[in-house]
Order: C-alpha cells, then structure tokens, then sequence
C-alpha cells in the first residue's frame, strides 16, 4: 500500500467480537479516498471466521461506497471449524469487486510447493498478471500438477486434518484456561490461539522485566524454550498467536513450560 502511495486504515477488531469488525465500525473508517477492504476468514492470527450473515451486513455498508474494492484472503478456506465457508464474492452485489487469495499451502498441507492464486474480475485478474509476471516466475511443474490434483480431487483428507486441528483446539483452549490471566476467544478456523497477555505486562522475574508482548514473546523462548509470535506483528500489541499446528504431545508439553515460566512473573 504504501509503495503505491496509498495509507493503511487499520480497523481493530475487540478479542470480545472474536477480533471481527462491525459493521459500524466499517462504516465508520471509509473516506471518499477509501479504495479498497482487506480481510482474511478463516483469519491468521486469531482463527476468527466471518459468517455468511456478518459477510452480507458488511456488504450491506459497502453497496453505498461502489468505488471500494474487497481482497479477501482465503487460504484457510477448508480449515473451518464453523461450517461450511462463504465468501464475501458469493454476494452478487459484491461478485465483480471482490479478489479472493487462496492457495494450497493450508487447506492441502503444501506449504513448501509455494503455489497460490487470485481470483477476480477479468480486468482485474490481467492487471495483477502485468505486475506479477515481473517479479514471479518459476512455479514448477510438479508443484503445479499437484496443486490441481488438490482442487479437483476429493477434499476428505483436508476435512480430516481439519476435524484433527479442532481436537487440537480444544486441547490447547483447555490447557489455556489453566493459565491464570490469558484471556481467549475461540478460533472457528486456521490452525492458531491468539490470547490477550496484558494481564502479564508490568510484571518481572529477577531482573526480567515484561512492558510488552515483544518482551513477553522472548522472555517464554528463554525462559520456557517455546517460540510465540508477538501480535503487535499483527496490529495486536496486546496478544500473542501461538500455532497448534503439532502433536498433542508437543501442545501439553509446551503450555506446561509456558504457564510454569509465567507463574515465575511476579
């Protein structure tokens, strides 16, 4: 955005509504100068996922701004814990504005074939094809039969791994709910907890001192030896995102190094 010349509005969503914006909210931060809504469902890093009836009242503001386009990021599509996945390009009234981003490295467990896509309007699809071809090239041609074999084989093995992923996250939402001051949504896609940790800032171990989710973050990979993302990576400064993307082993090892190193700050 900024290359572009444009400004990013960043419209925070509250860990009460599930980190979703409203939309009041939505109304409320578009400008004449407003070009474009970008949102992800099922979200990195809150698990948060957008219902058909929270999508059309979001759409619902936008049918009077016809100049405001929509990105929608998609590529946790299959890992939904809520039902089936809609799409705000489902709306007819929003069809031929919305750009969804998808690809396979979630839904299919590629990660490392480094295929995704963009769907959109004709004239908008060949824009991004002119930028693109300048700067990306290359996707082999095993990593692209594969990705076809994903979209167009039987989605049984992603529904698998997701009903895996939703035992894991009530795992891990249990063994957060142990720890004293992690305050949690509970994620309805994606692979991740995202609690609010400011219950933590201010306090200290030794010499120690935690003012923030950075010093929170690096304090439990010191301390406890597990790696946590700050959020303010993500606009969150008062949260951490904590993947459950392991073994059951591995998830009660770690939240027991976490709430032990925790329990130390004073």
């Amino acid at each position: 955005v900024k290359f572009a010349g444009g400004v990013s509005v960043l419209v925070e969503g509250k860990i009460e509504n599930d980190f979703k914006i409203t939309p009041e909210q939505l109304k409320a931060h578009i400008t004449p100068k407003t070009k474009l809504l970008l949102y992800s469902s099922p979200c990195n890093p809150s698990g948060s996922f957008y219902s058909e009836n929270e999508l059309n009242a979001l759409a619902n503001v936008l049918k009077d701004y016809p100049n405001v386009f929509i990105c929608s990021d998609e590529i946790y599509e299959h890992i939904n814990f809520s039902g089936k996945h809609f799409s705000m390009a489902q709306i007819p009234s929003m069809n031929e504005r919305t750009i969804v981003v998808n690809g396979v490295s979630k839904s299919f467990s590629m990660t490392g074939w480094r295929i995704g896509y963009l769907a959109a309007d004709k004239k908008i699809a060949d824009a991004c094809e002119k930028l693109q071809g300048q700067f990306t090239s290359g996707a082999n041609s095993i990593a692209q039969h594969a990705a076809v074999a994903a979209l167009g084989d039987n989605l049984e093995p992603s529904y698998a791994m997701t009903r895996k992923f939703k035992e894991r996250r009530e795992l891990v939402l249990g063994l957060a709910a142990e720890i004293p001051g992690l305050k949690t949504s509970i994620p309805q896609g994606a692979f991740y907890l995202f609690p609010d940790v400011s219950y933590y800032f201010g306090k200290k171990h030794g010499e120690v001192a935690i003012e923030n989710d950075a010093d929170l973050a690096m304090y439990i990979l010191m301390e406890a030896k597990v790696a946590t993302v700050q959020g303010s990576a993500f606009g969150a400064p008062n949260c951490l995102r904590l993947s459950f993307a392991t073994s059951n082993e591995k998830l009660i090892e770690a939240f027991r190094r976490i709430k032990e190193a925790l329990l130390k700050l004073k």
